[in-house]
């Protein structure tokens, strides 16, 4: 008996048809053109090329190779597949650059210039010692536009009154921020004009100079750009009240700025501090060093005196001088800025161990900053004086104990 064997059952669904070849990438980096010719089969891999000059890799959507991008180039070919790229996105920021102006050695009296000062150690200019003095590139966002818009709100008329207000704005504007972290730094903004700026030439500064590249957002930065002209057109128009505003950019200019720094360090004690001096100029934009302790005694007595001062003979006076029709900010002024003058002198002396010097125009535009240049603290800062006026509370009375 022969068993025949029963043929095979078919699949009564369609086969599955061939994919085809892999469609161009719309990625925001890349957008694909017709790939060239394609290797044959026996064809050797082309090895890794070299980048001219600083690149930035780029996935190939064909492949997953990395295509490295040459500054200034729109066009890339993979060098495993062979498929043409078009670059588009941040790469294609304008980029300048502000040429150096300071030498090493103009860059190091800087330095030992910032050394000197009350507020810092005594000896500190004699017994520092600069280590190192290096040059960097760090880049910044800039942008420039055309603010038009208007705002209707109401201002002042007099004490008591007030008045409706149409302002128009129509002013060209510029802003700029720091497009890498620079926490170690501590510059934020730069002091620039169109005529520093001169074409972004990579290769030299590779040569010549340590240069970093953006690493913040640049859609993150076209909106603090927005919201710091917006906050300025507010500022200029003065409303006590606004109760509409239609404010717009015209033919915005987004570019990024590399600009020349000195990097010093020096050492004092067997610890060390950083100083950044401003490679155009020449100015120390950013500095730390060891605090005075005599100074910081100095602040606390005299911060103590003068707040005593302000607060008890100050509202003494306010408070004869007001009359039913006064508002109460009378009072309470100098009760703020004796308060001031007292919490000052005390964060003197208890964080005085190590001084800052942090120049306003290197900060961000919108930092805010209290009376004097933000040496006495603002209204802003009044739930922070009251936490560090009950530590100056509990400081006295652990002193007080001690002594016990």
């Amino acid at each position: 008996m022969t068993t025949e064997t029963p043929p095979p059952i078919s699949d009564p669904r369609p086969a599955a048809p061939t994919p085809p070849p892999t469609a161009a990438s719309t990625s925001p980096a890349a957008s694909i053109l017709p790939p060239a010719a394609p290797t044959s089969p026996g064809a050797p891999i082309a090895p890794r090329p070299t980048p001219r000059e600083s690149s930035q890799g780029l996935i190939c959507p064909n492949c997953a190779g990395v295509v490295p991008v040459a500054e200034g180039l729109r066009v890339v070919q993979c060098p495993y597949c062979n498929l043409h790229s078009l670059v588009q996105g941040e790469r294609g920021v304008r980029r300048w650059q502000v040429g150096r102006q300071v030498d090493q050695g103009r860059a190091e009296e800087a330095v030992r210039g910032f050394l000197g000062g009350m507020r810092k150690a005594r000896d500190l200019r004699r017994l520092a010692t600069i280590d190192e003095m290096v040059l960097a590139y760090l880049p910044f966002w800039r942008v420039e536009a055309t603010v038009a818009g208007w705002l209707f709100g109401r201002v002042r008329k007099d004490d008591d009154e007030t008045k409706p207000d149409e302002h128009y704005v129509f002013e060209t504007m510029h802003w700029n921020d720091a497009a890498v972290d620079v926490s170690e730094f501590g510059v934020h903004r730069i002091v620039v004009s169109r005529e520093d700026l001169s074409p972004f030439d990579s290769q030299a500064l590779h040569a010549e100079a340590m240069v970093f590249e953006p690493s913040e957002s640049r859609t993150a930065a076209l909106d603090e750009a927005r919201t710091h002209f917006v906050r300025r057109a507010r500022r200029d128009a003065a409303q006590k009240s606004t109760s509409y505003e239609n404010i717009q950019l015209l033919r915005p200019e987004f570019a990024l700025v590399y600009f020349p720094v000195w990097i010093g360090r020096y050492s004092y004690r067997n610890r060390t501090y950083q100083v950044v001096v401003d490679g155009a100029s020449g100015r120390v934009m950013y500095g730390k060093a060891p605090g005075n302790i005599l100074y910081r005694a100095v602040a606390l007595v005299a911060g103590l005196a003068v707040g005593n001062l302000v607060l008890v003979n100050g509202t003494i006076l306010a408070a004869l001088a007001q009359t039913d029709d006064d508002s109460l900010g009378l009072l309470l002024l100098p009760i703020a800025v004796g308060l001031g003058f007292i919490l000052y002198g005390y964060r003197q002396f208890r964080y005085g161990e190590e001084v800052e010097d942090k120049p306003r125009e290197f900060q961000k535009a919108d930092a805010e900053g209290g009376f004097l240049g933000g040496a006495i603290p603002s209204v802003a800062d009044l739930p922070k004086m009251m936490k560090t006026g009950m530590t100056v509370l509990e400081d006295l009375e652990k002193m007080s104990r001690q002594r016990r």
